[in-house]
């Protein structure tokens, strides 16, 4: 006998910004592709791609949360690094609410990208490499407040104890 899947039970709970268009969605991916070329010979002829990330979309709300789960080697760390730009998708947009309008990240030279990347924070896979086992949770959250200048003091205990 096969188990049925659960079913989200639609009364209980928040409401994902895809199930709720009042909910103002913060980052939105659409059709996320990353294609490495395979190469063979003398030439570096292309023969071939492997397809890391193949039309990922998802959208993330205000108030929510995203958490990226699969095997080893299924996209998720590729599709971070395409979120943060710290590579070139091959194709997709990537679009991030900033002052009120959706702006496409993945249009965006280096440097006009400067000011939206300290407003994104991907954790990756290894907790280890991601994580300081020797931090605490208050630093951990509070480190890109304090490395991009955007808290101090009272203000950025006041921050971090809403962030968590």
């Amino acid at each position: 006998m096969v188990a049925e899947p659960p079913v989200r039970d639609q009364s209980v709970g928040p409401e994902s910004a895809a199930e709720n268009p009042q909910r103002p969605v913060l980052l939105e991916v659409r059709e996320l592709k990353k294609y490495f070329p395979i190469q063979r010979g003398l030439l570096r002829r292309v023969v071939g791609h492997v397809k890391a990330v193949d039309g990922v979309s998802f959208a993330i709300g205000e108030g929510e949360t995203l958490g990226l789960v699969g095997e080893s080697g299924s996209g998720k760390t590729t599709t971070g690094r395409l979120i943060l730009r710290a590579g070139q998708p091959t194709s997709g947009q990537v679009l991030f609410r900033h002052n009120g309008e959706m702006v496409d990240l993945t249009s965006l030279s280096r440097r006009a990208l400067k000011p939206y990347r300290k407003e994104l924070q991907v954790i990756f896979q290894d907790p280890y490499s991601s994580l300081d086992p020797r931090m605490t949770v208050f630093d951990i959250v509070s480190e890109p407040l304090v490395v991009h200048r955007a808290a101090r003091g009272g203000e950025l205990k006041t921050q971090v104890r809403e962030l968590l």
